[in-house]
């Protein structure tokens, strides 16, 4: 996939340069312009976006601001040209390959990694321990801990990885028939119950959509936390 655009990886989510998506999309109007009205469609600062401030060489400053690769994606629908197509589609391809359950497991390992190094530096005793963990329990314990919230799709996609024969629709009846997500149909179906928001299993990311008409729209989207994630692998592998 070539880079149409750099993204950074050290955040908790992939992150762009705005000023750069807009030189990227050739937009004619001034960078503060353009993105003070690109951030009035339903977009949230230190959640879509974080504002920076840059000292110049010349001893002025410059103001920069790193999108979430979801706004990104978001602005190039907005702009409805080619070029906004084009670097939509890369953002798309871009969110796709970081959601795979190959990366997430990846990420994962490599917290558990930083984790076994502390342990190890801090208690030579518990060296026989880590050697002990298998990849799924590493997996297992990191995500736990991880920000990082996935899709039902994407657990099913860990699961099946580890031995479970089970996919995105059986997974979705399943948490239906074991009252993790509502079942009677309506506004709710699909969303979790109660009992499992209290838990901490589920989040629920609320977003705000302007259409083109002047009408506004919300979308609801089930995530699955890092303590759902862990504790549905070993529900399941148990």
């Amino acid at each position: 996939m070539n880079e149409l655009l750099k993204i950074n990886y050290e955040t908790e989510q992939p992150t762009v340069s705005a000023r750069d998506l807009h030189a990227g999309l050739e937009i004619k109007s001034k960078y503060a312009d353009w993105f003070k009205n690109m951030s009035t469609y339903g977009f949230t600062e230190n959640e879509d976006y974080m504002t920076v401030s840059k000292n110049l060489e010349n001893g002025g400053r410059i103001i920069e601001h790193f999108i979430s690769v979801d706004m990104a994606k978001q602005i190039c629908m907005i702009q409805r040209n080619e070029k906004g197509r084009q670097y939509r589609q890369y953002f798309l391809d871009i969110e796709k390959a970081w959601n795979t359950p190959e990366q997430i497991f990846a990420r994962a390992l490599k917290m558990a990694d930083q984790q076994i190094e502390k342990l190890k530096a801090s208690n030579a005793s518990l060296v026989e321990d880590v050697q002990r963990m298998r990849p799924k329990e590493v997996f297992a314990d990191a995500v736990s801990v991880s920000n990082t919230c996935i899709l039902i799709g994407e657990l099913a996609k860990i699961l099946k990885q580890n031995g479970v024969d089970i996919g995105q629709n059986r997974l979705f009846t399943w948490m239906r028939e074991n009252r993790f997500l509502i079942s009677r149909k309506g506004t709710d179906y699909n969303m979790p119950t109660q009992r499992s928001m209290e838990a901490g299993l589920f989040e629920i990311k609320e977003r705000t959509i302007n259409n083109p008409d002047g009408s506004v729209r919300i979308t609801k989207t089930v995530l699955v936390t890092g303590k759902g994630q862990q504790y549905f692998v070993n529900k399941f592998l148990k």
